[in-house]
């Protein structure tokens, strides 16, 4: 069979343009996601503020709110955070775990280690910089030293777990999150960052006295 160079010439644009055209739909394609996690990381309702859904392709699945086996000591109840594999457990029965991804703090000096206890819980809490935080980065921190109320630009999300040492507070807290994008990461002053949907569900299970355990640089869980 002969194929006559003209066809070949003025064919062209459309092979090339089909061509051109699919791949463009490859490109634009919208990623498909388990509904179970859709579902789980949608938004929120019933909040005096809105908690958006989360967009998933900005979070590695591996962080992903999942219950996993869990080999560890502590008693259920027991919220363990892992900065070193960017997960945090709460402990429940029968070698099982609720486990979190999480962000933690920029620098290994910046996060709380050791034994803790939830000492007060917040809805939609009141954030205020510490005077370390004012004094590292006085043009970002100093506008707001006086603090911010609840709501969808506070930086703890709609939720906080205070960590306190017998009655005193050590200013570190599990919360929320404006930045989804961040979880898996070392970004925090110190502070351990939950997504909005994950710090709901983690509020929702664990009462005030509860204890709080923040493993040091190396140590990490094996689930």
């Amino acid at each position: 069979m002969t194929i006559d160079r003209r066809f070949l010439v003025l064919g062209a644009p459309f092979i090339l343009g089909a061509c051109t055209t699919r791949r463009e739909e490859l490109a634009i394609e919208t990623p498909r996601f388990d509904p179970y996690y859709v579902a789980m990381y949608g938004e929120v309702q019933g909040e005096p503020h809105p908690v958006p859904a989360i967009d998933l392709s900005q979070v590695d699945q591996r962080f992903w709110r999942r219950e996993v086996p869990y080999r560890g000591r502590e008693n259920p109840g027991t919220i363990v955070v892992d900065p070193t594999s960017r997960y945090a457990y709460l402990v429940m029965e029968n070698g099982r775990a609720m486990r979190y991804g999480v962000g933690v703090g920029k620098e290994e000096g910046f996060n709380l280690t050791g034994i803790a206890s939830i000492g007060r819980k917040a809805v939609w809490p009141r954030w205020t910089p510490t005077q370390d935080m004012i004094r590292r980065e006085p043009d970002r921190y100093g506008p707001v030293a006086g603090g911010l109320p609840g709501g969808p630009e506070n930086p703890l999300g709609p939720r906080a777990l205070y960590l306190y040492r017998g009655n005193r507070d050590t200013l570190y807290r599990l919360h929320g999150t404006t930045e989804p994008w961040t979880i898996g990461t070392q970004v925090s002053s110190g502070c351990i960052r939950f997504l909005n949907q994950d710090i709901i569900d983690l509020y929702g299970r664990v009462p005030v006295g509860a204890t709080a355990i923040v493993l040091p640089s190396g140590e990490s869980v094996t689930s």
